[in-house]
């Protein structure tokens, strides 16, 4: 009889669906800023902003913070552990995903 339960190893911090989409979205791309996110995502500003400021201060994000013209500018981007560790969920999910083929 096969285990259907999620491996206690996967990362609880990238695990979160929110956060598993930031993830994803700048897995894919070399940075983003905060207005792509917004739409890639489809978090709303606060709630995109309290989950970058999680994965910052774990160590999967760095956010840049500056300006473009004359107005603010926000972008994140995976750092070598963020992606790293986003390797290594996705590694452990596909493992997982087989476990559940018949």
């Amino acid at each position: 009889m096969s285990d259907y339960s999620l491996p206690a190893s996967f990362d609880p911090l990238i695990h979160q669906s929110s956060r598993l989409a930031i993830m994803a979205v700048l897995a894919g791309s070399e940075s983003a800023d905060f207005t792509f996110l917004v739409k890639a995502t489809g978090l709303n500003k606060g709630t995109l902003s309290k989950h970058l400021t999680k994965l910052r201060d774990a160590g999967y994000v760095e956010i840049d913070k500056g300006y473009k013209g004359n107005y603010p500018h926000t972008s994140a981007k995976l750092t070598r552990n963020g992606r790293k560790a986003f390797q290594d969920y996705r590694k452990q999910y596909a493992a997982f995903n087989e476990v559940l083929q018949p």
